[in-house]
Order: structure tokens, then sequence, then C-alpha cells
């Protein structure tokens, strides 16, 4: 009888010829004993399927599982994949990112020393053009745990993707889903319905995740539908969090949550879409903000004083909030966008 998988790393494939072998060279020389590598490739129109199959042909000693499916989106492939990962905790992958080789070996070890549900690593951005190294992210967290009861505020300050965590797999077996999954935004909503059942969160200071970063990646226009199938997701995590026990108690850092990613995130990718009124985007996203979240003016995780005495806050989502509340959000845009964009200074919120 084949042992347990210790871990089980989903890869959703589609339209990464290019990056796929890299991400799939890093994948199947893992230090760690024990992987599943589940690859859903989610109906790619390119040679994405003829690459996972000569993985898995040319690793047969490996654990790789092949997934084709007809399209349907990064959101219905993950759910996917948790159904099928036989591992004792499992992880996502970006399929044009790559990990170091001891990325499942260290946040495993990570979780099973601190009986953690969800261990953290730091990453590295990089350009995809010229591999140059942005930054270094989330490598100051060593030593610290999220206690879900005690200090959750703490989420906040922590990465909304995906790919640099492991997580119990019985938290992702048995976490809810939702009717009508977002078009956008989807990583940050993915994590909090995995959130509402996670007790302790442990962190590594190692940077084990290369998380490509494309100039082009925000141009793209925005469709009205996106944004509103969004929307419409995030109420319902709210309503599911009302009517949960402990999601109940959470419901400031939801509205916080809303404002950091519909204020601050999504207007500013709207903000590159030259075909949009963004005056008027700006305006119905206040509104809609306040409707469903208005717990977002006054939640004290963006008051300034206090994100300069806890550690773990963000000073410059607090004073962009301050902003957006004064209505000069779109000045503060026009200026952060020259420095990115033309003075190619690279600032990371």
């Amino acid at each position: 009888m084949n042992e347990q998988p210790k871990v089980s790393i989903i890869v959703p494939v589609y339209k990464v010829e290019k990056y796929l072998r890299r991400s799939m060279d890093t994948l199947v020389n893992q230090t760690l004993d024990g992987v599943e590598i589940i690859c859903i490739n989610d109906g790619s129109p390119d040679n994405c399927l003829d690459i996972l199959k000569e993985y898995k042909e040319k690793y047969k000693e490996k654990n790789i599982v092949i997934i084709d499916k007809k399209n349907e989106g990064v959101w219905k492939g993950r759910f996917d994949g948790i159904k099928v990962a036989k591992g004792e905790y499992i992880g996502f992958t970006d399929s044009d990112d790559y990990i170091t080789l001891d990325y499942a070996e260290k946040l495993y070890n990570a979780a099973k020393q601190s009986e953690a549900d969800i261990s953290i690593c730091g990453y590295y951005r990089v350009d995809t053009d010229t591999e140059h190294i942005y930054s270094t992210e989330m490598t100051s967290y060593e030593g610290k745990t999220i206690y879900m009861d005690k200090n959750p505020e703490d989420i906040l300050s922590i990465n909304t993707a995906l790919w640099n965590k492991l997580y119990k797999a019985e938290i992702l077996k048995n976490m809810k889903n939702l009717e009508n999954p977002p078009r956008i935004l989807d990583d940050m909503m993915f994590l909090l319905l995995i959130y509402l059942n996670t007790k302790k969160i442990t962190f590594i200071k190692d940077p084990l995740y290369y998380y490509m970063v494309r100039s082009d990646s925000i141009m793209g226009q925005i469709k009205k539908e996106q944004i509103e199938s969004t929307q419409n997701a995030m109420i319902e995590i709210k309503k599911i969090y009302s009517k949960d026990e402990n999601g109940k108690n959470l419901i400031e850092i939801i509205d916080t949550m809303a404002f950091l990613h519909f204020g601050i995130s999504l207007m500013f990718r709207i903000s590159y879409d030259k075909n949009s009124n963004f005056k008027q985007n700006l305006k119905e996203n206040r509104e809609y903000l306040d409707k469903e979240f208005p717990l977002w003016r006054k939640s004290k995780y963006l008051n300034i004083i206090y994100s300069m005495k806890h550690k773990f806050s963000n000073f410059k989502v607090a004073i962009v909030k301050k902003l957006y509340v004064l209505h000069l959000y779109r000045a503060f845009l026009v200026f952060y966008k020259f420095i990115i964009n033309t003075l190619k200074i690279d600032i990371k919120w």
C-alpha cells in the first residue's frame, strides 16, 4: 500500500508552454520525499498538455497526476485539484512561476513543527523578460505566529497570493465554495475562505518562490461583468462569515480587506483601462464599499496611528486610505504611476 503523500502541489495550466518546463523542472526535483504534483490542464489550446504528458512519461517514479479538462477557469481548476489531492498538506503554484528545490520540504517541516494549519514563506518578485529581481517579500515574519482567535488582524499584512503557502489538506477539503466565483481578485477570496477554518499560521523567512512579473500584466481591459461578478463574490463571502460562529467576529477585517482590494488594487488596475470612465468607476466603487462593507471607513486597521504602532501594519496603505476618503485618490494615482512607469522605481504595496 502506498504511503500518503506529505504534500500535494496543484498547478493550474493554461497557455504557458513557454514557461511550463522550467516550472515542472523545479517541481519534479523537490528534495522532500512524498510530493504529489497535480497538473490541471484547463483546456489550454497550445502544447501544454503534451509537455505535461512528456514529464509524466519521463519521471515515472514521480507522483504526477494530470487532469485534462475543458476550460472553466483557475477557480474551478483548483477545486478539481483539491478533490483528488491525497497529500497531508496542499500547496499551489502558478505554471509560469517556479520554486526552489526545497520549497515543499521547508514549508512542510515548518507546518509540522509548529502544528500550524498554514505555513508561509518569502518570495522573489522577478521581471519575466530580464529576470531582474525587483524585490524580496514576506521575509521579516520569522518567529511570528498568527492565532485566528487572538490576533486575526495580522492576516491583513499577508500577501494574498496562494502560491507561497502550504495548507492543511482537511481545511481545503472542507472549505466552502462560492456559487458565483470572482473573475478577478480570485486568490484573495480563495484565501479568505481558507482563513475561515484556520486556527494557526506560521512563517519562515526563506524566499522559496519566484513570482514572475509581466510588464503588461495589469494593462488589459477589465470588463464590467468581471467587476460585477467580483463584487458579488465578495458580498457572498461576507455572508458566509456572518453566518459562521468564528467568522462573525472577523467582519471588520472583511470590510478592511474589501477596501484594500476594491478601493486600492482594483481601482489601480481599472485606471490603466483607456476605455473606462475612471471617475465614474471610482464613484461607484465608493458607493459599493459604503453599502456592503461600511466598516472600512472607521476600521482601526486602516488608521495611521494604529499602523505606526504595529510592526506588521502597512503605513502606506493607511495614507492611501486617507487620500481615498478625501477624494484625492485620482491625483495620487497620477503621481504613483509616474514614479513606477516613468522613473522606473518599483514600489510594492
